[in-house]
């Protein structure tokens, strides 16, 4: 069994920062690629970031310069550092982790959600 548990989010005014968590646990025996992704009222869910084992990070162009992704991979936690919010951030923001199980299994894992606005 592997959980991954989100922390964070809320309510904050345009300009404002927030940041938002999630911890994997359980069976785990390596954590490849991490990632946030969103999804807004009536539209797809969409990558937001994502960082390798090796740190590597990719960014939506939306938000390159305002948003930082990082990872502790001692404590399989992964990070999602948010600045200059905007309106259009506002969306159930998700983690996500491409786990490999002490059984040999690999799948991704996700989180449950959490809600981000962004409103004056």
């Amino acid at each position: 069994q592997v959980q991954l548990v989100q922390s964070g989010g809320g309510l904050v005014q345009p300009g404002g920062s927030l940041r938002l968590s999630c911890v994997a646990s359980g069976n785990i025996f390596r954590i490849f690629t991490m990632a946030w992704y969103r999804q807004a009222p009536g539209k797809q869910r969409e990558l937001v970031a994502d960082v390798d084992e090796n740190d590597n990070t990719n960014y939506d162009d939306s938000v390159k310069d305002r948003f930082t992704i990082s990872r502790d991979n001692d404590k399989n936690t992964v990070f999602l550092q948010m600045n200059s919010l905007k309106p259009e951030d506002t969306a159930v923001y998700y983690c996500d982790a491409d786990i490999l199980t002490r059984s040999s299994r690999r799948h991704h894992y996700w989180g449950h959600g959490a809600q981000v606005t962004v409103s004056s």
